[in-house]
């Protein structure tokens, strides 16, 4: 399966070591990632400097129109991995959102509320793997 995987970049990469982990998952499922980089740890803040924003978008696009499903890790708040669940969706493409639970801040409401998406929080790495799992197992049956 061709996995869209969506994550905080210049929003804030302090979450890049999850990134990285959950893509390595999916990867070692025998899944696409199309979206490795996300969770390359020499991926900083700064985004890829190396392309420009144009750039990025329209690779980006492409990416998400090649992907069967997108899976997005939206704990860290980002404008970007907001447009492209709201992309996905557009493209009728199925959309898993996790979320690690924190206490003391909340998921948006345009996430949690969205009856088109699934959205699971998860504690451990293990969880989030159990949720992704289970998302993609039910895309085919």
């Amino acid at each position: 399966m061709k996995i869209y995987f969506a994550a905080s970049i210049r929003s804030g990469r302090d979450m890049a070591p999850t990134y990285g982990q959950l893509i390595g998952y999916l990867k070692s499922k025998g899944h696409e990632v199309l979206t490795e980089h996300i969770g390359d740890s020499n991926l900083t803040g700064a985004g890829e400097k190396w392309m420009t924003d144009n750039e990025i978008f329209t690779r980006d696009l492409r990416l998400l129109a090649r992907s069967h499903v997108t899976i997005a890790e939206v704990t860290t708040p980002s404008t970007g991995v907001g447009y492209e669940i709201g992309f996905s969706l557009n493209l009728e493409h199925r959309v898993l959102c996790l979320y690690q639970h924190q206490p003391d801040r909340k998921l948006s409401a345009m996430i949690a509320g969205n009856p088109r998406m699934t959205v699971k929080e998860y504690n451990t790495i293990e969880e989030a793997c159990q949720h992704m799992d289970d998302f993609i197992q039910k895309m085919l049956l």
